[in-house]
């Protein structure tokens, strides 16, 4: 698959609360910066998301009585996993991996402020209807074609290129540069969902 200057390349929460040692660690979630960086020295635009919750983020179990990390509740715009305490906003645990070529991006969306709803996807919050504003920042670029990668691939990943697709944009997983939490299936359920939503779904070397 060609590259061109229409395609942008979508980095998705390689910080260190997701990398191994992290509060919200995904297996061997380190190992997608070695296969990042060489994609994004190839793309015109890259657009690096970083998770960026307020302390005391309603996603997290810590703020609901009784709760453990990584079962759900109910919240006004639907289920909602409670998450462990991550990526807190000055924290080191929300700071990109040390080795990951930041400098090379285009720009940073950050995600996930408000502390009453949670934000898996690039382009909207959980709640469907609040934009991060990439939409247009893209199309004001002139980008037809998203790649995505980067943590975690069953989550922020899914939800950013289901995202990407329902805004019209041609949309491909590169699944090496990815790694999944893998909760009870949600890889699988994940790749499933993303085919059949239209998403390509392909390895690093495909890329000529």
């Amino acid at each position: 698959m060609q590259i061109t200057s229409s395609d942008a390349l979508l980095v998705i929460d390689v910080q260190n609360d997701f990398c191994p040692g992290g509060s919200l660690e995904v297996a061997q979630g380190d190992a997608v910066v070695a296969v990042i960086n060489p994609l994004i020295d190839r793309f015109n635009t890259v657009v690096i998301t970083q998770d960026w919750h307020p302390a005391g983020h309603q996603s997290f179990a810590s703020q609901h009585d009784g709760a453990t990390p990584f079962s759900t509740t109910q919240m006004p715009y639907g289920e909602q996993t409670l998450w462990p305490d991550h990526c807190i906003q000055g924290s080191a645990g929300a700071e990109f991996h040390s080795r990951l070529n930041v400098d090379a991006g285009s720009i940073i969306i950050r995600k996930g402020m408000r502390a009453s709803v949670d934000s898996y996807s690039a382009f909207f919050e959980n709640d469907k209807s609040t934009t991060t504003g990439l939409s247009g920042y893209l199309r004001e670029s002139g980008i037809e074609r998203v790649f995505c990668c980067g943590l975690a691939y069953d989550f922020c990943v899914r939800f950013s290129a289901e995202d990407a697709r329902r805004q019209g944009f041609e949309t491909v997983v590169i699944e090496d540069a990815c790694r999944a939490i893998d909760m009870d299936g949600s890889a699988q359920t994940a790749r499933a969902a993303m085919r059949s939503a239209g998403i390509d779904l392909l390895a690093s070397s495909q890329l000529i």
